[in-house]
């Protein structure tokens, strides 16, 4: 079974060598994960994270990319509930880098969604965008009537930026507000896999579409099942109300009925459990189905017909009523 935890291992070790793929994946993980906060008048970027593998990956891109040395630390337990990130990661001063990563803008706000240079970047940035979010708010649900993948956003905006990034990847993802948080959301089991495949988790796509072909092989098969079921259940309510048809319709016209509507009328009351091709191969001589069929249905217009004009009960007020209708 396909866990979260499982698929941002893999992502976290995922080998980035281009600057510009390094500071999308990096910018979004701090959008997603943190916030700009004022201590003591000075502006620090904070994030909570999951893992101290992803910490590090944070840290490492902070030092490399912009030469910011950036402190972490354990969240304490009573912080923190079951699924919460467990590690900060805190630059003190961190409005020139906040300004760098465009997570700030001319009045020292922090911006509403995405940094606009990343969301219009080229494909292997778009997949950054998406692999930092993963890592920092993704969560995954295994194939089966809930399959998903999620983002849990700070803001609409920024829910919005990630659709259209994940738009412009070729994959279709939707925003929605649930229980008051913004979400992105893919539900389908065969995009999820492709966009598995788009962040570089390669191990986690493919145990992924194994698990789906196997939960659709086994969909199928019940499915084969219930449509057997449904055949067999709705054959059999058939030939109780065509033998019981067929009954009223020899008492109703006793003697007057030509031999060759009696034969079939008869044929099927000794084999009530036998499918048209069945009683015409019984037959002597041998009849089609369609001329069993026909002879059959000749036979209840007959005593139809007879009940009608002799004003008592056709061949339908023989049926069970426990049958369902036919």
């Amino acid at each position: 079974m396909l866990s979260t935890p499982e698929v941002k291992s893999e992502l976290v070790r995922f080998p980035v060598q281009r600057t510009s793929e390094r500071n999308a994946e990096v910018a979004t993980i701090l959008r997603l994960a943190g916030g700009l906060h004022t201590i003591s008048g000075r502006i620090a970027l904070e994030a909570e994270l999951h893992t101290p593998q992803i910490v590090q990956r944070v840290r490492k891109d902070l030092a490399e990319l912009y030469g910011v040395r950036s402190e972490a630390k354990h969240l304490p337990p009573s912080s923190t509930r079951p699924g919460a990130p467990q590690f900060l990661v805190r630059v003190l001063d961190g409005e020139t880098l906040a300004r760098q990563l465009g997570l700030l803008d001319q009045r020292r706000r922090q911006i509403r969604g995405l940094p606009n240079r990343l969301t219009t970047g080229a494909q292997a940035e778009l997949a950054a965008i998406w692999r930092g979010a993963f890592l920092a708010r993704g969560g995954i649900t295994a194939p089966g009537r809930s399959a998903a993948l999620e983002l849990v956003c700070p803001s609409n905006e920024v829910a919005m930026a990630l659709v259209g990034a994940a738009g412009r990847i070729g994959i279709e993802a939707k925003n929605r507000e649930i229980r008051g948080q913004h979400k992105v959301l893919i539900r389908d089991a065969e995009t999820i896999g492709e966009m598995l495949g788009a962040m570089g988790a390669t191990a986690a796509r493919a145990s992924w579409d194994e698990l789906r072909k196997a939960r659709e092989t086994r969909a199928t098969a019940n499915r084969l099942v219930n449509f057997d079921d449904a055949n067999l259940r709705r054959s059999a309510q058939a030939s109780v109300a065509a033998c019981a048809r067929v009954e009223r319709a020899l008492e109703i016209l006793g003697e007057e009925i030509p031999e060759h509507l009696r034969y079939a009328g008869e044929l099927r009351l000794t084999h009530r459990e036998a499918s048209l091709d069945d009683l015409g191969a019984r037959a002597e001589p041998v009849l089609t189905k369609d001329a069993i069929a026909g002879r059959i249905r000749r036979l209840l217009a007959m005593a139809d017909k007879e009940a009608e004009a002799r004003g008592i009960p056709g061949t339908e007020a023989s049926l069970p009523e426990e049958l369902d209708a036919l």
